[in-house]
């Protein structure tokens, strides 16, 4: 039972700390440098100029 003057719980549409940067790689040799390959389809930095053969894994 609700009392008056009590306001319902929300769900936060936005916390701090989930800003999810852009992560960007020229190429293969750019990714390995940054200890990110290989990179996997939804994953930053993920591209499918990257994935050569179209896998869903980039930079193998």
């Amino acid at each position: 039972m609700e009392s008056a003057g009590v306001a319902e719980p929300t769900v936060p549409t936005e916390t701090q700390g989930s800003i999810v940067e852009e992560v960007f790689y020229a190429n293969c040799s750019e990714a390995r440098e940054a200890g990110a390959a290989p990179i996997y389809a939804g994953d930053p930095g993920y591209s499918s100029k990257l994935d050569r053969d179209g896998d869903g894994v980039a930079c193998e």
